[in-house]
């Protein structure tokens, strides 16, 4: 019985990665790979709130600017100027 909770928690806690979209298309031009973020960085809590996903609370412009530039510079490897993540 033990496992069989065990079991039902795991697979309701990484759903929602399982179902997550590949490629993501935001405003503005912005195309963001969330499988290839997925497999680099194996920790959802650096953007999502927890490790099962969801919505990003906060998300929009100024979060992207703060999150994903910051961790791009810090990381030194990804897009940090405006058209390089702006396509449009």
């Amino acid at each position: 019985m033990k496992k069989t909770v065990i079991a039902i928690l795991a697979i309701a806690a990484f759903a929602g990665t399982a179902f997550a979209a590949d490629v993501i298309t935001l405003k503005r031009g912005v195309t963001f790979n969330h499988k290839a973020h997925q497999e680099m960085l194996k920790d959802c809590t650096k953007c999502h709130a927890s490790a099962a996903g969801g919505k990003i609370e906060g998300f929009g412009k100024d979060w992207a600017h703060k999150t994903c530039k910051g961790c791009h510079s810090t990381m030194a490897k990804g897009p940090t100027s405006c058209k390089e993540c702006h396509k449009q």
